[in-house]
């Protein structure tokens, strides 16, 4: 049975008073208070030490304010009957932060200890004390965050009472002295000796068990009941830490699986790389949840289209082929018990190693335990099933279970939006190369195709020849029928075109009712007879209106033929579309091939604007014109578009009149230069302090020395940088993208800004957004203008805002011709405005 400390007292102090009485027993009273004392000081010490480590420990965790009052009122409990007084006292540095509790009134000596922070001992009569500070260690500012190392939080005072003690031991030792005193003196030497060794046994035990403690795993498995120290408070101080471990070891959490937690938050950072390899991304992914806890596979499901999903499994080690079969099947049982796949059955599993370096064989798939959770979005249509295997006793872990629901939380959301991010960028690289309406290539496309036409035919030795198709008469179908059927009829027209053309010849929507054909090893009469073939079969084409009635068009058409007519891309267009107009003064539905009186025609009329050029260049007469650009938040116009005119005998030519064979004269970067030096001017003549855009030629990019011609007028004029956008236009496909790609990124570095211009209506767009650090993206027009007229292009627009949203580009709408158009893209949340309802170009900012 425990023995009473008590008894544990009695019997020391009788074997050291009893050894002392036989020598020196006229000193008995004054030894025996003396040694009283100084056990009585020890075993405080002792006390104080034991409630001081057992506070520590406890702290050391965590504790509540409930908590803290449980372990005052078990000291009160505990040391109730005993002659120990225990107060705890609290610091102004825990008050702060923690508030106040009742506590007794400090004195003289624990302010001293609070001052100090050393323990004090104290002897005063027959009144022991032992002041100990509880000082502040790094461990302890995670929770004491207004506190310092070596800061006192607290004091524990054990106070004792000795007057019982002296006087009942004293008696006791008389009694003891005058009857068995020898034979007592040897009992109580064995007695002490094996109570002594047992103590020190258990309380050896004891801290190596808490020794022992290194994570919140270990602190799980601590169990103190079988440690008996003999003595009941001892014991009772064993029991109450026991508790409440038992309770701690519910709400512990490993700091590794909090600081995964946190990273889990920065891995949510979605990024172009991100997007491109997300795969990879999740690889990792896998690799960083197996530090903290064991993880065999995650698992994605996600719908890409109407009809079909993708499964991707990712392993934490190559698994051998049961595994996969048993996996696999898991699959399938999950895509059949989720409503929103119930009607699909199209599916490639695709599995992925994250870590070569480990196996996974059937042995371990017994040990899974899996987990789910689903995403579903309806714009755009994208949505799946994302999980994890990790061994079954992980998901009984209360704790653990959290973090398990966070990483599903984090997939869902990371491969949801990189599925919506891809879904969007496949939308806008087909509507980048197709025209939206019919689903033919784009004047874009077209102009490239042409480019690689001619050198496929130079290379074979081969004639190709051009149809430019222009429908006559379709302005008043349009306007009588509207708008709608006008599309529908666009749209059967081209379909008609489709049946009528070779297999191998690349038809086009140039724009409006305008189209092209390429006919690849076509001479010119092999080109008459499919112009005429087309010709007739737009005369016999009709279409049922909305009244009742048939309508259709007729057709004018132009030919060129290479090398025949022209040997240059933008010579055989240009032919072939004057001999289409022609054919329309000759009174429509007609086919017209080119005399050579018509090639000269346009060759003199190419020379005539080259003059004007070289004029325009030598005497200063490109001038800069000013398009506001109002901000939608503000309603103000902060910006301004940069634009080229040309000046001379009092008219004023616009860019696109000139801008294709300048390039093609490869003067256009010293006319950029030209009107970027005049505009600057204009910035300091009317003292303008908003931002402006301005527009560059892909083709000027390129040239050598045309990055320090630009910083050299930006610093001889002190423009600020903030003050400037550079946009890069797509007017022709960029041959150098490297050079392109420096040129960006040196003055990006230098904190100049970038914007793209008509974003969408070509492949490069996606080329720069990629691999150049954008800030703008300026929407093609084509789509602005008809937004509220065709479903497609507002899906297009709808598209590029949220793409630009999710990476922090802000976005311009160019052709913002009405109040509806506005309405739409403010709903939108398009960004800035630009077009002739906020305004039309001047040579002035004002």
């Amino acid at each position: 049975m425990p023995k009473t400390l008590k008894n544990f007292i009695f019997s020391i102090n009788i074997i050291l008073l009893s050894s002392l009485f036989v020598l020196v027993f006229i000193f008995t009273t004054y030894l025996h208070t003396s040694l009283a004392q100084k056990n009585a000081m020890k075993h405080a010490k002792a006390v104080s030490d034991q409630v001081f480590t057992s506070m520590y420990q406890v702290m050391k965790r965590g504790w509540n304010k409930e908590e803290l009052n449980d372990f005052m009122f078990s000291l009160k409990e505990n040391f109730e009957e005993s002659n120990y007084k225990i107060n705890i006292y609290r610091g102004d540095v825990v008050k702060e932060l923690f508030g106040e509790v009742d506590e007794e009134v400090k004195d003289e000596l624990v302010m001293r200890v609070f001052r100090e922070g050393k323990t004090l001992d104290q002897s005063s009569g027959q009144i022991l004390r032992n002041l100990k500070p509880l000082n502040a260690k790094q461990e302890c500012l995670s929770c004491h965050v207004n506190a310092k190392v070596g800061d006192t939080l607290g004091v524990i005072d054990v106070e004792q009472n000795l007057v019982n003690i002296i006087k009942e031991t004293f008696l006791d030792y008389v009694y003891f002295f005058l009857i068995v005193i020898p034979i007592f003196i040897f009992a109580a030497f064995l007695a002490s000796r094996y109570t002594s060794s047992r103590i020190t046994e258990a309380l050896k035990r004891f801290e190596s068990k808490v020794q022992s403690i290194n994570s919140v795993k270990d602190f799980k498995h601590f169990d103190s009941k079988d440690i008996d120290l003999r003595f009941k408070e001892l014991n009772t101080i064993i029991h109450h830490v026991n508790e409440l471990a038992s309770r701690l070891k519910d709400v512990a959490v490993d700091k590794d699986l909090l600081e995964f937690e946190v990273q889990l938050l920065d891995k949510f950072l979605i990024t172009s790389d991100v997007v491109r390899d997300w795969r990879d991304y999740i690889g990792e992914l896998l690799v960083d949840i197996n530090r903290v806890m064991p993880t065999y596979t995650l698992m994605t499901i996600f719908r890409v289209d109407d009809d079909q999903f993708e499964v991707d499994i990712f392993w934490h080690g190559i698994p051998d082929t049961k595994v996969k079969e048993h996996f696999e099947a898991y699959v399938q049982e999950a895509i059949s018990k989720n409503e929103h796949f119930l009607e699909f059955s199209d599916y490639v599993i695709r599995h992925n190693t994250a870590n070569h370096n480990c196996c996974i064989n059937v042995n371990d798939y017994d040990d899974f335990a899996h987990r789910t959770k689903s995403l579903f979005l309806d714009t755009p249509k994208i949505g799946g099933i994302v999980g994890l295997s990790v061994q079954s006793d992980v998901v009984t872990d209360p704790v653990r279970h959290i973090v398990i629901d966070s990483i599903l939380t984090t997939m869902a959301n990371l491969v949801g939006s990189v599925k919506a991010i891809n879904k969007y960028t496949h939308d806008l690289e087909y509507y980048a190369a197709h025209d939206p309406l019919t689903g033919l290539f784009n004047q874009r496309i077209f102009n490239d195709l042409l480019e690689y036409e001619i050198k496929r035919s130079e290379h074979h030795k081969d004639p190709f020849s051009l149809l430019v198709i222009d429908c006559d008469n379709f302005k008043p179908i349009n306007d009588r029928y509207g708008h709608a059927f006008g599309d529908i009829f666009l749209q059967e027209f081209a379909r008609l075109l489709g049946t009528v053309k070779r297999p191998e010849d690349i038809l086009s929507r140039y724009g409006g009712d305008e189209f092209t054909i390429i006919l690849p090893e076509a001479d010119v009469k092999g080109a008459l007879a499919i112009a005429h073939k087309i010709a007739q079969g737009a005369e016999d084409f009709r279409l049922l209106a909305t009244d009742g009635s048939y309508v259709g068009v007729t057709v004018s058409v132009g030919i060129a033929t290479y090398p025949e007519h022209a040997k240059t891309h933008k010579e055989l267009f240009l032919i072939a579309d004057d001999m289409m107009y022609k054919a329309k003064e000759e009174g429509k539905n007609g086919v017209r091939i080119p005399s050579s009186d018509d090639i000269l025609s346009v060759i003199k009329e190419q020379k005539a604007k080259s003059a004007l050029l070289v004029d325009a260049v030598s005497n200063n007469r490109i001038v800069p014109y000013f398009q506001p650009i109002q901000t939608m938040s503000t309603g103000k116009n902060e910006i301004h578009e940069l634009l080229m005119r040309i000046e001379i005998d009092g008219r004023v030519i616009s860019a696109y009149e000139f801008i294709d064979i300048a390039e093609s004269m490869s003067i256009i970067n010293r006319m950029d230069l030209i009107v970027i030096e005049n505009a600057f001017k204009k910035i300091k003549e009317e003292n303008y302090k908003g931002v402006l855009f301005i527009n560059l030629s892909p083709k000027s990019l390129v040239v050598g020395n045309y990055t320090e011609s630009i910083t050299k007028l930006i610093h001889q004029y002190g423009i600020p940088k903030e003050q400037l956008v550079f946009e890069i236009t797509e007017r022709e496909t960029v041959k150098n993208f490297a050079i392109l790609e420096k040129f960006v990124l040196n003055l990006k570095m230098a904190g100049y800004k970038f914007a793209i211009d008509d974003f969408g209506s070509g492949f490069s767009s996606f080329h720069y957004i990629k691999k150049f650090p954008i800030d703008y993206v300026k929407i093609d027009g084509e789509f602005i203008i008809n937004i509220n007229k065709d479903k497609k292009d507002r899906a297009f627009v709808h598209s590029i805002v949220t793409l630009a949203k999710e990476l922090g580009i802000q976005t311009i709408a160019e052709y913002v011709e009405d109040e509806e158009i506005v309405i739409t893209l403010r709903e939108m949340g398009v960004d800035y405005l630009q077009g002739f309802h906020i305004g039309r170009p001047q040579n002035n900012f004002s």
